[in-house]
């Protein structure tokens, strides 16, 4: 047991580096992998391809895919890839239960192979699939790849026996590519690779493992997020030895958090030879923050180098990242970076200028948003009497909206116009600093009301007020939100469609013109959206002054529920 756990009111080691299922933080990539490998196991048998580098997660997400795995399906899992085929037929054999006989006439292999097919044809007959795993896939030599895909063969008159997923590193990808490999590499139903975690993600990540270690509280103040990500690039296993010594530093000092600081001092000793690696975003960050120092002194040594040495390195960093190595940095001859050093700069510049106006109260944010009340899609999801314990992504607040007969909608490049159309609170995106040099940063916030003077921003101490102006400027035009379409709505409604038949919808349309002006003609059409009642529809988009089109679209819908349904949340009662 970790000597910090106590410290830190932890029921249980939040950063082991051993692949949990338990622990598995559910990343978009994450998500698209098991989706992938559903469905590949979904086809009528053949190979699944799962690969990623080291330390992103294969492992714990295999594992965590077979402890979900539906009792129909039987798995024989080989960890030990440094086998010849005689060895993986016998670790298949064992994984399966199945007895060998001891015919001294066959060789080892057919033995196994034949006492394979009798059990496949088995389970099949039961109804029963057969999935063979073997982790360290780049590790099995062409022999023992051929002998899996004459595994493959085998099959009934009309279906597959087997299907075998391959969990390996980039490497494999290269190795079946070979041209004896040709044949198995085409038998491939499904492949995909895993990444390391993006920038967005990491805050989720940590809370997260944090959350299922018992943390009832933010541990690692936000500054650590940007230093973590340029030093680990997203890895998880990095990330989780970095975290982990972190705790400990903490832990011998008292501190009741974990600073930047503390993260730098814990990744100088855990990562030290991964720094010494060429390549490193460390190393390219570090390069083109020096070139960059270089060029600003030669343009304006007084003015620009100050402005460079005030604004973010990681910014830097993260724009060398982004760029092919090869177009950035040789490390056999001279540095060919002037392209990405004019791109730096201009970033730079523009965080500088965004950050120069950003209003001093938006501070009250920067602690906001990491578990239980602080989530904002969690908040968010609250207002609407929706009730969810983890959510990390806007993948899985859309599903949890979804059970409350929610629909979650993102808009980009808005104004405050169409904040007060849309008049339902919402999750923002709000330029931030970080101070020292952390440059500018996003945190999102829930903007709970909006008045023709302030906003009102939901943080994890309560609620911060600001005015108008200053929410204006630092909100970066996204927006988030919720609303309730009418059951059996899925897209616009046009009496020129060729499919106007929707009876729920058009029902539930005509009540609601009914509670909004009782004056309004009830239209008996069958369920159709006929002329007649897009001519309703066009006259009270007229009305409100929407776009005039006849058409019964999400913002007609929003404007029906704000004016006939008295419990839905709003922004504001004056728009």
């Amino acid at each position: 047991m970790s000597i910090y756990l106590q410290h830190f009111a932890l029921a249980r080691e939040p950063f082991s580096i051993v692949p949990d299922p338990g622990f598995l933080y559910p990343s978009v990539y994450h998500r698209q992998a098991v989706a992938h490998l559903k469905y590949g196991l979904d086809r009528e048998g053949g190979f699944i391809l799962l690969t990623g580098e080291v330390g992103t997660g294969k492992t714990t997400l295999t594992r965590t895919m077979i402890k979900r795995i539906p009792p129909h399906v039987r798995v024989a899992y080989i960890l030990n890839s440094k086998l010849n085929a005689s060895d993986v037929l016998a670790s298949i054999c064992d994984e399966l239960d199945i007895k060998l006989p001891s015919d001294q006439e066959l060789s080892f292999t057919k033995q196994c192979i034949d006492a394979l097919n009798k059990d496949l044809l088995a389970a099949h007959a039961e109804g029963k699939k057969t999935l063979i795993v073997l982790e360290e896939a780049q590790n099995l030599t062409p022999e023992v790849l051929e002998t899996l895909r004459l595994l493959s063969n085998l099959e009934t008159s009309t279906h597959k026996l087997l299907h075998i997923l391959l969990v390996g590193q980039p490497e494999l990808l290269g190795i079946l590519a070979q041209t004896e490999l040709r044949q198995l590499n085409q038998r491939v139903v499904s492949r995909f690779h895993l990444s390391p975690l993006d920038k967005n993600d990491l805050s989720n990540y940590i809370n997260h493992r944090l959350h299922r270690a018992g943390a009832k509280r933010p541990i690692f103040d936000p500054a650590c997020i940007p230093v973590l990500f340029r030093l680990t690039g997203g890895v998880p296993r990095l990330i989780n030895l970095v975290c982990h010594q972190s705790l400990v530093a903490a832990y011998s000092i008292g501190s009741a958090t974990v600073s930047a600081k503390l993260v730098k001092q814990a990744a100088k000793e855990i990562l030290s030879d991964e720094k010494k690696s060429p390549g490193k975003p460390w190393l390219l960050g570090m390069v083109a923050a020096l070139v960059l120092i270089a060029v600003v002194t030669l343009i304006n040594p007084p003015a620009l180098l100050t402005q460079a040495l005030h604004s973010s390195p990681l910014a830097v960093s993260a724009q060398v990242e982004q760029t092919n190595e090869t177009d950035t940095l040789s490390m056999t001859g001279s540095i060919a970076a002037v392209p990405v050093v004019k791109e730096a700069v201009e970033e730079a510049s523009v965080q500088a200028e965004q950050t120069k106006h950003i209003p001093a109260e938006l501070m009250l944010t920067e602690k906001q948003m990491s578990v239980g009340i602080g989530n904002p899609f969690i908040n968010l999801l609250a207002r609407w009497g929706a009730e969810a314990s983890e959510v990390y992504s806007e993948e899985e607040f859309a599903a949890v909206a979804s059970e409350y007969s929610l629909r979650a909608e993102k808009i980009t490049l808005a104004d405050l116009k169409v904040l007060e159309q849309i008049n339902r609170p919402g999750i923002v995106w709000l330029r931030n600093t970080g101070g020292g040099h952390q440059g500018t940063y996003l945190q999102s916030a829930v903007l709970a009301r909006l008045d023709s003077d302030s906003a009102e921003l939901l943080s994890r101490e309560g609620t911060a007020q600001i005015s108008r102006d200053a929410f204006q400027q630092a909100w970066n035009g996204s927006f988030l939100y919720l609303w309730r379409p009418p059951e059996g709505f899925s897209e616009p409604l046009s009496a020129s469609a060729a499919i106007t038949s929707n009876p729920e919808v058009v029902d539930w349309l005509q009540a609601q013109l009914a509670v909004i002006d009782n004056n309004s003609e009830v239209i008996i059409s069958g369920g159709h959206y006929t002329e007649a009642i897009a001519l309703q529809v066009l006259r009270f988009q007229r009305q409100q002054k929407l776009v005039a089109d006849g058409i019964l679209g999400r913002e007609t819908l929003l404007r029906l529920n704000q004016l006939s349904e008295s419990d839905i949340p709003r922004l504001s009662e004056d728009f």
